[in-house]
Protein backbone atom coordinates (compact mmCIF):
# COMPACT_ATOMS: atom_id res chain seq x y z
CA UNK A 1 0.00 0.00 0.00
CA UNK A 2 1.30 3.47 -0.38
CA UNK A 3 0.76 6.17 1.68
CA UNK A 4 -0.16 9.85 1.08
CA UNK A 5 2.13 12.56 2.89
CA UNK A 6 1.23 14.77 0.57
CA UNK A 7 -2.31 15.55 1.48
CA UNK A 8 -3.14 18.95 3.44
CA UNK A 9 -4.80 18.22 6.89
CA UNK A 10 -6.77 21.01 8.14
CA UNK A 11 -5.16 20.97 11.95
CA UNK A 12 -6.41 24.51 13.34
CA UNK A 13 -9.06 24.81 15.91
CA UNK A 14 -8.24 20.96 17.07
CA UNK A 15 -6.66 22.35 19.76
CA UNK A 16 -3.46 21.30 18.47
CA UNK A 17 -0.21 22.74 20.20
CA UNK A 18 1.53 23.07 17.31
CA UNK A 19 -1.02 25.32 15.39
CA UNK A 20 -3.46 26.63 17.76
CA UNK A 21 -0.71 27.59 20.21
CA UNK A 22 0.88 30.04 18.10
CA UNK A 23 -1.08 32.69 19.03
CA UNK A 24 -0.42 32.37 22.60
CA UNK A 25 3.15 32.37 22.47
CA UNK A 26 3.57 34.77 19.32
CA UNK A 27 0.66 36.97 19.82
CA UNK A 28 -0.76 36.59 16.17
CA UNK A 29 -2.33 33.81 14.59
CA UNK A 30 -1.08 34.07 11.35
CA UNK A 31 2.31 32.46 11.02
CA UNK A 32 2.92 29.04 9.70
CA UNK A 33 4.08 26.85 12.47
CA UNK A 34 6.94 24.84 11.97
CA UNK A 35 8.00 24.26 15.32
CA UNK A 36 6.38 21.61 18.06
CA UNK A 37 7.86 18.06 17.29
CA UNK A 38 4.65 16.33 15.78
CA UNK A 39 4.10 16.02 11.84
CA UNK A 40 1.19 17.17 9.95
CA UNK A 41 0.50 13.63 8.36
CA UNK A 42 -2.46 11.50 9.51
CA UNK A 43 -1.70 9.44 12.41
CA UNK A 44 -1.48 5.67 10.34
CA UNK A 45 -4.68 4.37 9.24
CA UNK A 46 -4.00 0.98 11.21
CA UNK A 47 -3.72 3.24 14.42
CA UNK A 48 -6.38 4.76 14.53
CA UNK A 49 -8.42 1.65 13.43
CA UNK A 50 -6.94 -0.08 16.58
CA UNK A 51 -8.78 2.87 18.47
CA UNK A 52 -11.79 2.98 17.04
CA UNK A 53 -12.21 -0.89 17.76
CA UNK A 54 -11.42 0.11 21.02
CA UNK A 55 -13.99 2.25 21.52
CA UNK A 56 -16.39 0.65 20.06
CA UNK A 57 -17.08 -1.18 22.53
CA UNK A 58 -19.28 1.38 24.23
CA UNK A 59 -17.81 1.69 28.10
CA UNK A 60 -14.32 3.81 29.23
CA UNK A 61 -13.70 1.49 32.35
CA UNK A 62 -10.69 0.46 33.51
CA UNK A 63 -8.14 -1.31 31.50
CA UNK A 64 -5.15 -3.37 31.84
CA UNK A 65 -3.07 -3.20 29.02
CA UNK A 66 -3.64 -5.27 25.88
CA UNK A 67 -1.98 -8.55 25.67
CA UNK A 68 0.02 -8.00 22.82
CA UNK A 69 1.46 -4.87 24.07
CA UNK A 70 4.75 -6.12 25.82
CA UNK A 71 5.11 -8.48 23.32
CA UNK A 72 4.67 -5.96 20.22
CA UNK A 73 7.30 -3.96 21.67
CA UNK A 74 9.79 -6.96 22.10
CA UNK A 75 9.41 -8.06 19.01
CA UNK A 76 9.75 -4.43 17.09
CA UNK A 77 12.75 -3.51 19.48
CA UNK A 78 14.70 -7.35 18.33
CA UNK A 79 13.88 -6.72 14.56
CA UNK A 80 14.42 -3.05 14.12
CA UNK A 81 17.06 -2.21 16.90
CA UNK A 82 18.89 -5.96 17.58
CA UNK A 83 17.41 -5.59 20.92
CA UNK A 84 15.89 -8.58 22.67
CA UNK A 85 14.52 -7.21 25.92
CA UNK A 86 12.53 -9.58 28.59
CA UNK A 87 8.79 -8.72 29.46
CA UNK A 88 9.81 -7.87 33.32
CA UNK A 89 12.48 -5.03 31.82
CA UNK A 90 9.01 -3.07 30.61
CA UNK A 91 7.48 -0.40 32.64
CA UNK A 92 4.34 1.96 30.87
CA UNK A 93 5.35 5.35 31.40
CA UNK A 94 2.90 8.40 30.42
CA UNK A 95 5.43 10.50 28.48
CA UNK A 96 9.00 10.56 28.47
CA UNK A 97 9.37 14.20 29.94
CA UNK A 98 7.53 12.68 32.86
CA UNK A 99 9.22 9.90 32.81
CA UNK A 100 12.52 11.97 33.49
CA UNK A 101 11.11 13.61 36.30
CA UNK A 102 10.06 10.42 37.82
CA UNK A 103 13.48 9.40 37.22
CA UNK A 104 14.94 12.31 38.84
CA UNK A 105 12.66 11.48 41.71
CA UNK A 106 13.17 8.33 42.12
CA UNK A 107 16.99 8.58 42.00
CA UNK A 108 18.33 11.59 42.58
CA UNK A 109 17.72 14.35 45.95
CA UNK A 110 17.83 17.66 45.70
CA UNK A 111 21.27 19.46 45.29
CA UNK A 112 22.26 16.36 43.19
CA UNK A 113 24.16 17.04 40.30
CA UNK A 114 22.55 16.57 36.63
CA UNK A 115 24.85 16.44 33.26
CA UNK A 116 23.28 17.36 30.08
CA UNK A 117 25.24 17.89 27.21
CA UNK A 118 24.12 20.65 25.38
CA UNK A 119 22.72 22.33 22.74
CA UNK A 120 19.71 19.92 23.96
CA UNK A 121 16.19 19.18 24.03
CA UNK A 122 15.53 21.79 26.86
CA UNK A 123 13.23 19.98 29.34
CA UNK A 124 16.10 17.93 30.20
CA UNK A 125 17.75 21.08 31.89
CA UNK A 126 14.26 22.75 32.74
CA UNK A 127 12.85 19.84 34.56
CA UNK A 128 16.00 19.29 36.49
CA UNK A 129 16.16 22.86 37.67
CA UNK A 130 12.40 23.36 38.62
CA UNK A 131 12.97 19.55 40.54
CA UNK A 132 15.81 21.70 42.50
CA UNK A 133 18.52 19.91 41.03
CA UNK A 134 21.71 21.09 39.76
CA UNK A 135 22.17 21.09 35.85
CA UNK A 136 25.95 20.85 34.99
CA UNK A 137 26.15 21.91 30.96
CA UNK A 138 29.05 19.76 29.58
CA UNK A 139 28.27 21.64 25.47
CA UNK A 140 28.96 19.34 22.61
CA UNK A 141 31.43 20.28 20.02
CA UNK A 142 30.23 21.63 16.72
CA UNK A 143 32.76 20.26 13.44
CA UNK A 144 32.49 19.38 9.93
CA UNK A 145 28.63 19.80 9.98
CA UNK A 146 27.80 17.65 12.91
CA UNK A 147 27.47 17.82 16.58
CA UNK A 148 30.39 15.60 18.57
CA UNK A 149 31.21 14.75 22.36
CA UNK A 150 33.98 16.52 23.70
CA UNK A 151 35.14 13.62 25.37
CA UNK A 152 37.95 15.13 27.46
CA UNK A 153 35.35 17.86 28.43
CA UNK A 154 33.22 14.95 29.56
CA UNK A 155 34.82 13.39 32.03
CA UNK A 156 36.00 16.68 33.44
CA UNK A 157 32.28 17.55 34.08
CA UNK A 158 30.70 14.50 35.05
CA UNK A 159 32.76 13.92 38.28
CA UNK A 160 30.87 14.40 41.24
CA UNK A 161 27.46 13.95 38.99
CA UNK A 162 24.58 11.52 39.84
CA UNK A 163 23.16 11.39 36.30
CA UNK A 164 23.76 11.88 32.93
CA UNK A 165 20.71 12.64 30.44
CA UNK A 166 21.65 11.53 27.46
CA UNK A 167 19.86 12.48 24.09
CA UNK A 168 20.11 9.09 21.58
CA UNK A 169 19.48 9.94 18.57
CA UNK A 170 20.17 13.70 19.62
CA UNK A 171 17.57 16.76 19.38
CA UNK A 172 17.92 19.47 17.87
CA UNK A 173 21.55 18.75 16.11
CA UNK A 174 19.81 14.91 14.47
CA UNK A 175 23.06 12.86 15.38
CA UNK A 176 22.92 9.57 15.28
CA UNK A 177 25.46 8.31 18.37
CA UNK A 178 27.93 5.74 16.95
CA UNK A 179 28.39 2.70 19.54
CA UNK A 180 31.91 3.75 19.89
CA UNK A 181 30.69 7.02 21.09
CA UNK A 182 28.57 5.46 23.37
CA UNK A 183 30.43 2.95 24.41
CA UNK A 184 32.76 5.81 25.60
CA UNK A 185 30.12 7.82 27.71
CA UNK A 186 28.76 4.52 29.49
CA UNK A 187 32.96 4.03 30.16
CA UNK A 188 33.29 7.14 31.53
CA UNK A 189 30.02 7.38 33.40
CA UNK A 190 30.41 3.65 34.70
CA UNK A 191 33.97 4.72 35.92
CA UNK A 192 33.07 7.66 37.61
CA UNK A 193 29.10 5.65 39.33
CA UNK A 194 27.04 8.22 36.89
CA UNK A 195 23.71 6.54 35.49
CA UNK A 196 22.34 7.33 32.24
CA UNK A 197 18.69 8.33 31.55
CA UNK A 198 18.92 7.68 27.93
CA UNK A 199 15.86 9.50 25.83
CA UNK A 200 15.36 7.72 22.68
CA UNK A 201 12.21 8.65 21.14
CA UNK A 202 13.69 9.48 18.10
CA UNK A 203 15.06 6.21 17.98
CA UNK A 204 12.56 4.91 14.85
CA UNK A 205 13.09 8.17 12.83
CA UNK A 206 16.40 6.51 12.23
CA UNK A 207 17.40 7.83 8.34
CA UNK A 208 18.19 5.83 5.75
CA UNK A 209 22.21 5.01 5.67
CA UNK A 210 22.28 5.38 9.74
CA UNK A 211 21.59 2.67 12.62
CA UNK A 212 20.63 3.66 16.01
CA UNK A 213 22.23 1.90 18.50
CA UNK A 214 20.13 1.74 22.30
CA UNK A 215 22.55 2.80 24.53
CA UNK A 216 21.47 -0.33 26.30
CA UNK A 217 23.09 -2.36 23.98
CA UNK A 218 26.60 -1.04 23.16
CA UNK A 219 28.29 -2.54 26.54
CA UNK A 220 27.65 -4.35 29.98
CA UNK A 221 28.63 -1.27 31.33
CA UNK A 222 26.03 0.78 29.49
CA UNK A 223 23.70 -1.48 30.12
CA UNK A 224 24.09 -2.03 34.13
CA UNK A 225 24.26 2.18 34.76
CA UNK A 226 21.08 3.00 32.19
CA UNK A 227 17.44 3.62 31.87
CA UNK A 228 16.54 3.92 28.56
CA UNK A 229 12.75 5.65 27.90
CA UNK A 230 11.47 5.29 24.18
CA UNK A 231 7.65 5.21 22.12
CA UNK A 232 6.29 4.99 19.05
CA UNK A 233 4.61 8.72 19.33
CA UNK A 234 7.45 10.48 17.16
CA UNK A 235 7.52 8.46 14.49
CA UNK A 236 3.82 7.55 14.10
CA UNK A 237 2.88 10.77 15.01
CA UNK A 238 0.67 9.70 18.27
CA UNK A 239 2.15 11.84 20.86
CA UNK A 240 -1.14 12.92 22.57
CA UNK A 241 -1.54 8.62 23.39
CA UNK A 242 1.10 9.22 25.86
CA UNK A 243 2.38 5.53 25.23
CA UNK A 244 6.01 5.58 26.25
CA UNK A 245 7.88 3.12 28.17
CA UNK A 246 10.98 2.76 30.12
CA UNK A 247 13.44 -0.18 29.50
CA UNK A 248 15.62 -1.26 32.22
CA UNK A 249 17.80 -4.22 32.22
CA UNK A 250 20.01 -3.98 35.40
CA UNK A 251 17.61 -5.55 38.22
CA UNK A 252 18.28 -3.25 41.15
CA UNK A 253 17.74 0.15 38.85
CA UNK A 254 14.68 -1.91 37.35
CA UNK A 255 13.21 -2.61 41.02
CA UNK A 256 13.64 0.86 41.82
CA UNK A 257 12.15 2.69 39.55
CA UNK A 258 9.20 0.59 39.18
CA UNK A 259 8.43 0.45 42.98
CA UNK A 260 8.88 4.43 42.63
CA UNK A 261 6.11 4.08 39.50
CA UNK A 262 3.39 1.38 41.37
CA UNK A 263 3.74 3.62 44.49
CA UNK A 264 2.01 6.70 42.53
CA UNK A 265 0.39 4.59 40.03
CA UNK A 266 2.01 6.78 37.90
CA UNK A 267 2.97 3.29 35.32
CA UNK A 268 -0.83 2.57 35.05
CA UNK A 269 -1.66 3.92 31.04
CA UNK A 270 -4.73 4.38 29.50
CA UNK A 271 -6.58 1.84 27.33
CA UNK A 272 -5.67 4.05 23.96
CA UNK A 273 -2.09 4.32 24.51
CA UNK A 274 -1.61 0.60 25.01
CA UNK A 275 -3.42 -0.31 22.13
CA UNK A 276 -2.18 2.36 20.00
CA UNK A 277 1.57 0.97 20.70
CA UNK A 278 0.94 -2.25 19.66
CA UNK A 279 -0.87 -1.46 16.45
CA UNK A 280 2.13 1.07 15.62
CA UNK A 281 4.88 -1.58 16.08
CA UNK A 282 2.36 -4.52 15.20
CA UNK A 283 1.58 -3.29 11.62
CA UNK A 284 3.85 -0.04 11.02
CA UNK A 285 7.04 -1.31 9.52
CA UNK A 286 5.80 -0.21 5.96
CA UNK A 287 4.28 2.67 6.67
CA UNK A 288 7.60 3.63 8.57
CA UNK A 289 9.75 3.45 6.01
CA UNK A 290 7.75 5.62 3.50
CA UNK A 291 7.62 7.63 6.07
CA UNK A 292 11.37 8.05 6.06
CA UNK A 293 11.92 8.73 2.80
CA UNK A 294 9.57 10.81 2.40
CA UNK A 295 11.08 12.96 5.52
CA UNK A 296 14.84 12.48 3.74
CA UNK A 297 13.19 13.69 0.35
CA UNK A 298 11.93 16.76 2.36
CA UNK A 299 15.22 17.32 4.02
CA UNK A 300 17.03 17.42 0.52
CA UNK A 301 14.54 19.49 -0.54
CA UNK A 302 15.52 22.16 2.24
CA UNK A 303 18.56 21.72 1.78
CA UNK A 304 19.20 22.26 -1.96
CA UNK A 305 16.86 25.08 -1.48
CA UNK A 306 19.05 26.96 1.20
CA UNK A 307 21.82 26.50 -1.12
CA UNK A 308 20.68 27.12 -3.84
CA UNK A 309 18.17 30.60 -3.29
CA UNK A 310 19.21 31.32 0.58
CA UNK A 311 22.95 30.36 1.21
CA UNK A 312 23.29 32.90 4.09
CA UNK A 313 21.53 30.11 5.75
CA UNK A 314 22.93 26.50 6.57
CA UNK A 315 21.61 23.72 8.00
CA UNK A 316 22.90 20.78 10.19
CA UNK A 317 21.78 18.22 8.41
CA UNK A 318 19.63 15.42 10.37
CA UNK A 319 21.13 11.66 10.48
CA UNK A 320 17.33 11.63 12.41
CA UNK A 321 14.13 12.62 12.58
CA UNK A 322 12.30 15.44 11.00
CA UNK A 323 13.94 18.44 12.79
CA UNK A 324 16.90 20.76 11.19
CA UNK A 325 18.78 23.10 13.45
CA UNK A 326 19.15 26.09 11.21
CA UNK A 327 22.60 27.64 10.93
CA UNK A 328 21.86 31.49 10.28
CA UNK A 329 24.93 32.91 11.95
CA UNK A 330 26.40 34.14 8.56
CA UNK A 331 23.06 36.99 8.77
CA UNK A 332 24.98 38.58 11.36
CA UNK A 333 21.90 39.27 13.08
CA UNK A 334 21.17 39.50 16.97
CA UNK A 335 19.01 36.52 18.79
CA UNK A 336 16.09 38.98 19.22
CA UNK A 337 16.90 40.33 15.58
CA UNK A 338 16.71 36.57 14.10
CA UNK A 339 13.09 35.92 15.89
CA UNK A 340 12.18 39.11 14.23
CA UNK A 341 13.42 37.99 10.66
CA UNK A 342 11.28 34.76 11.08
CA UNK A 343 8.03 35.48 13.12
CA UNK A 344 7.69 39.15 11.68
CA UNK A 345 9.59 38.73 8.14
CA UNK A 346 8.95 35.61 7.00
CA UNK A 347 5.99 34.82 9.29
CA UNK A 348 7.28 31.18 10.98
CA UNK A 349 6.74 29.96 14.04
CA UNK A 350 10.17 27.62 14.68
CA UNK A 351 11.86 27.13 17.84
CA UNK A 352 14.69 29.53 19.24
CA UNK A 353 18.12 27.49 19.21
CA UNK A 354 18.68 29.42 22.81
CA UNK A 355 15.99 27.47 24.20
CA UNK A 356 18.59 24.66 23.35
CA UNK A 357 20.87 26.11 25.60
CA UNK A 358 24.55 26.83 24.90
CA UNK A 359 25.72 27.06 21.35
CA UNK A 360 22.00 27.67 20.49
CA UNK A 361 22.47 31.23 19.86
CA UNK A 362 21.97 32.23 16.26
CA UNK A 363 20.28 28.87 15.46
CA UNK A 364 16.57 28.15 14.84
CA UNK A 365 14.87 24.71 14.46
CA UNK A 366 12.68 24.03 11.53
CA UNK A 367 10.27 20.97 11.72
CA UNK A 368 10.04 19.96 7.99
CA UNK A 369 7.54 17.19 9.15
CA UNK A 370 4.90 18.24 6.53
CA UNK A 371 3.70 18.39 3.08
CA UNK A 372 6.41 19.14 1.05
CA UNK A 373 3.96 22.14 -0.75
CA UNK A 374 4.05 23.70 2.99
CA UNK A 375 8.05 23.28 3.41
CA UNK A 376 7.95 25.18 0.46
CA UNK A 377 5.81 28.05 1.27
CA UNK A 378 7.66 28.24 4.08
CA UNK A 379 11.14 28.29 2.32
CA UNK A 380 9.55 30.97 -0.17
CA UNK A 381 8.41 33.01 2.90
CA UNK A 382 11.86 32.93 4.59
CA UNK A 383 13.65 33.61 1.23
CA UNK A 384 11.58 36.62 0.52
CA UNK A 385 12.29 38.09 4.31
CA UNK A 386 16.19 37.71 3.95
CA UNK A 387 16.02 39.52 0.48
CA UNK A 388 15.05 42.41 2.53
CA UNK A 389 17.50 42.43 5.43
Amino acid sequence: MTYDFDELILRRGTDSVKWDGVKELWGRDDLLPMWVADMDFRTPPFVMDALQRQLSSGILGYTRPCDDWAPAIKDWLLHRHGWQIETDWLCFVPGIVRAQAFALLCFTRPGDRVLVMPPVYHPFFLVTQKLKREVVFSPLDLRDGYYHIDFDRLEHDVEGCRVLILCNPHNPGGRVWTADELRRVADICHRYGVMVLSDEIHADLTLPGYSHHPFATVSPEAADISLTFMAPSKAFNMPGLASSYAVAVNPDIRHRFHEFMEAGEFSEGHMLAYVGCAAAYRQGEEWLLQLLTYIQGNIDFTEAFLRERIPSIGMIRPQASYLIFLDCRRLGLAQSELLRLFADGARLALNDGTMFGQGGEGFMRLNVGCPRAVLKQALEQLEAAVSHI
